[in-house]
């Protein structure tokens, strides 16, 4: 039997062999098959999940809230020191020093990430910016939206954290930050469901161990995925915390 494992579309791209990497190392010394579905974008996520009972899936914190909440998965790890921090940026030469020089009606860059656009709510509110004010740029991925920064498209884009830092040294020299979040607490988990419970523990203890003192020879995949601290288990009651923050950014 092999189980089906999805991850979330938002990886950077060149860590895309990196999962590939990972599901053999945990096929191997689980004695588990997996089958990994890699969707292309938010839409043929959805597509997945509402199409049949996917096993495990390593979602983003808005769609591991939903998941918990609504199909009652359960958590299993999550990358460590890894939080989703965003970051709101302009090109360097805009007039924004600050979100609060951003005004009603300004341009705003983004991809389809429900949790960028969620967390960076948050961070627009001291320049009084409800959705309605803003003019919303859609892009394709974290690069497409600094590319609309450097050409005039837009004032300022929405990042992961992560991603911003990975764009490329002369891309990053032509734009500013203007805020970058701090919640420490709000990330990618890897949520198992229910059904398998029994396989959960060997999957579990093998995914705990990459890059641990006897599997050393593990670190190139860890670097791979860009997780390189590797991960830790997730107990309910974090998953919980996690989805009580959520609840709080939305309301």
């Amino acid at each position: 039997m092999s189980l089906d494992f999805l991850v979330a579309p938002d990886f950077a791209p060149e860590n895309f062999g990196g999962w590939y990497l990972l599901s053999t190392v945990l096929q191997r010394r689980a004695g588990i098959g997996l089958h990994l579905l890699m969707p292309a974008d938010a839409a043929e996520q959805k597509q997945l999940l509402d199409r049949s009972v996917v096993d495990l899936v390593y979602a983003s914190p808005f769609d591991a809230s939903a998941l918990i909440r609504s199909r009652g998965y359960l958590p299993v790890a999550r990358p460590r020191g890894h939080a989703d921090e965003v970051v709101i940026a302009a090109a360097a030469d805009a007039p924004a020093r600050c979100v609060e020089d951003l005004s009603y009606g300004c341009r705003i860059a983004l991809t389809d990430n429900h949790d960028v656009r969620l967390i960076a709510l948050r961070l627009l509110e001291p320049a009084d910016l409800d959705p309605e004010r803003i003019a919303w740029r859609p892009a394709s991925s974290y690069a497409a939206v600094a590319r609309l920064l450097l050409e005039g498209e837009a004032d300022a884009g929405l990042f992961l954290a992560d991603a911003y830092h990975r764009l490329s040294r002369l891309t990053r020299e032509r734009l500013r930050p203007l805020v970058q979040s701090a919640l420490c607490d709000i990330g990618h988990v890897l949520l198992a469901h229910p059904r398998i419970a029994a396989q959960v523990p060997a999957l579990q203890a093998q995914l705990l161990a990459l890059g641990d003192a006897a599997h050393r020879e593990d670190q190139g995949v860890l670097d791979a995925l860009g997780l390189e601290q590797g991960f830790e288990a997730m107990a309910m009651e974090d998953a919980e915390f996690m989805i009580d923050l959520i609840d709080t950014l939305l309301d």
